[in-house]
């Protein structure tokens, strides 16, 4: 879905180690009604707005048809194997079907835009409405956006794809050449944050002669309606921490923190979803042991469940802003450390947050 030109091998450790601790957390708290309902979701449709994803799909279908196909034809050396494998299918069947009723549909959200101007007819260029202002910063080039959206059919308002309900917002960026249809690299430069718009896309800003499924076909001119959560500047690499900023720690039985640098953004709160650049540190040593500036900023949930560290002592952050937060053993990676990374069992940790944006 996105670029990234340029990753530094030694980058890419911490980034999936905390969020690999933050989601092991949340699905160990979590109760088998959310496993349950994990599966929700797979008919969401988020990748429709890529241009790279086509016939993914569809090669993966064919395949399963295939291979049902050549299951088919597998003839039984006898009689008595054929009714024992077509009574074990009935039964398959039927415990696939009883599953198949179990799995509820997604509900829809309420915050979900349902009173859309449908245009009716085809738009000639890129329409942009702002349908209600923002008041935070407005969006550029290179530049990520964090939206929830619905897409629906600019001709007959059928709707092809949402986010609300699927309760994850989408990242755009960078904007310019983010992989994502040319009418949202264009209609999203300039907006603020906090605001909502339509969009109103012709089809070659969309997707041209290539029909997507049956509700996007062929030449077919879309409207969106999308609410913009958070604008991301691109942060500078040269700005990132080569320092704890704090006093050396070893042995610490809490958590605590400093801000680096105030924010005079908006305040992260608990429940909220940072966006957020990081570098971690050993705090006896000071040495640097990893980093995330340069790769995509980090979204992680202020979630009780989430990454110890994080959740604890990110919340009342301002955007704008770099914290240095100092965290035991505990709260961070656990007694054993991380050897993958250079940290020492029983060893303290300083990460270093600057706060991008929050939603």
């Amino acid at each position: 879905m996105r670029g990234g030109a340029g990753i530094v091998p030694a980058m890419r450790r911490t980034f999936p180690l905390i969020v690999m601790f933050s989601l092991l957390a949340a699905a160990c708290a979590g109760s088998d009604a959310d496993t349950a309902g994990s599966g929700s979701d797979a008919g969401g449709t988020t990748e429709e707005l890529t241009d790279d994803t086509a016939g993914e799909t569809a090669d993966d279908a064919d395949g399963a048809e295939a291979q049902a196909d050549a299951t088919d034809n597998d003839e039984p050396d006898d009689a008595a194997d054929t009714d024992a494998a077509d009574t074990d299918d009935a039964d398959a069947d039927a415990d696939a079907d009883a599953s198949i009723d179990e799995v509820a549909p997604l509900p829809t959200s309420p915050d979900k835009p349902t009173d859309i101007d449908i245009p009716g007819a085809a738009p000639e260029q890129l329409d942009v409405t702002v349908l209600n202002p923002g008041d935070g910063p407005e969006s550029a080039i290179g530049d990520t956006v964090i939206v929830d959206y619905v897409g629906v059919r600019s001709l007959d308002g059928e709707e092809f794809d949402n986010s609300y309900d699927r309760g994850t917002p989408f990242a755009v960026g960078p904007l310019g050449s983010a992989q994502v249809i040319q009418g949202w690299n264009d209609g999203l430069i300039g907006v603020q944050a906090g605001s909502q718009l339509q969009l109103d896309i012709p089809s070659d800003l969309a997707y041209g002669p290539a029909a997507r499924s049956d509700i996007i076909r062929e030449d077919e001119p879309l409207t969106f309606v999308i609410d913009v959560r958070s604008v991301i500047k691109q942060p500078n690499p040269d700005d990132a921490p080569s320092e704890p900023g704090v006093e050396a720690s070893a042995g610490a039985t809490e958590l605590s923190f400093e801000d680096l640098v105030a924010g005079d953004g908006a305040v992260l709160e608990d429940g909220q979803t940072a966006v957020f650049n990081l570098v971690l540190f050993r705090a006896d040593q000071g040495t640097l042991l990893d980093s995330t500036w340069g790769l995509e900023p980090i979204q992680i949930p202020m979630d009780p469940n989430g990454f110890p560290a994080l959740v604890q002592g990110m919340p009342g952050m301002q955007v704008g802003g770099r914290r240095a937060i100092t965290a035991p053993p505990s709260l961070s990676f656990g007694e054993g450390g991380n050897p993958e990374i250079g940290l020492p069992a029983g060893t303290d940790v300083v990460i270093v947050v600057d706060l991008l944006g929050a939603y």
